[in-house]
């Protein structure tokens, strides 16, 4: 399923890519009353802005979809990835209802950072290593240090262009599906 998700992102966004506007003007992630459709609920997760930023979050997906497949089987993580995607998207629509100028939201990132909080939740132990600089870190605590980050830059508003509360919407609808699931045994 990690393979097939990273798949399909890899072809939308570069089909995306190679359209020009068009194709993110019907599935970005549009604020309410400014050119919004549920659909981009789900299908803003499958766009990137450049092939850095798809490179980056495909990595990670890579890297935190693949150990939580495992654990979890192809079903299990559809579904919370998915779920991680709709609550950060959910969020961002919350956070950029007020915004002077409307700007869409594009990329993977919430249902990574969904991805790394579940990843650091079952796997707290495991070394993670930052790409820049190099430092070590379990997962743990790799999973607060970017939430920190992400909160401090959202509230901020540094970084602008950057969907920070939309990160942590991922990382929200992750947490919950969690609880959900413990609950449920």
């Amino acid at each position: 399923m990690t393979q097939l998700i990273l798949v399909v992102t890899v072809a939308f966004s570069l089909l995306a890519f190679a359209s020009g506007d068009e194709m993110f003007d019907w599935f970005a992630l549009w604020p309410i009353g400014s050119g919004f459709a549920p659909w981009q609920l789900a299908s803003y997760g499958l766009l990137h802005g450049g092939l850095l930023h798809l490179a980056f979050n495909m990595y990670g997906l890579w890297m935190f979809g693949s150990e939580l497949e495992r654990l979890w089987g192809p079903r299990r993580l559809l579904q919370y990835y998915v779920v991680c995607v709709l609550v950060a998207g959910a969020v961002q629509l919350i956070v950029v209802s007020d915004a002077a100028v409307p700007y869409p939201t594009v990329g993977a990132s919430g249902g990574l950072f969904g991805l790394l909080l579940g990843y650091a939740m079952l796997f707290p132990h495991r070394t993670i290593m930052l790409l820049i600089p190099p430092i070590p870190m379990p997962a743990w605590m790799f999973a607060i240090v970017f939430g920190v980050i992400e909160l401090t830059l959202g509230l901020s508003g540094t970084q602008s262009g950057i969907a920070h509360f939309a990160h942590l919407g991922g990382m929200l609808g992750g947490w919950l599906m969690l609880r959900r699931w413990r609950r449920l045994r």
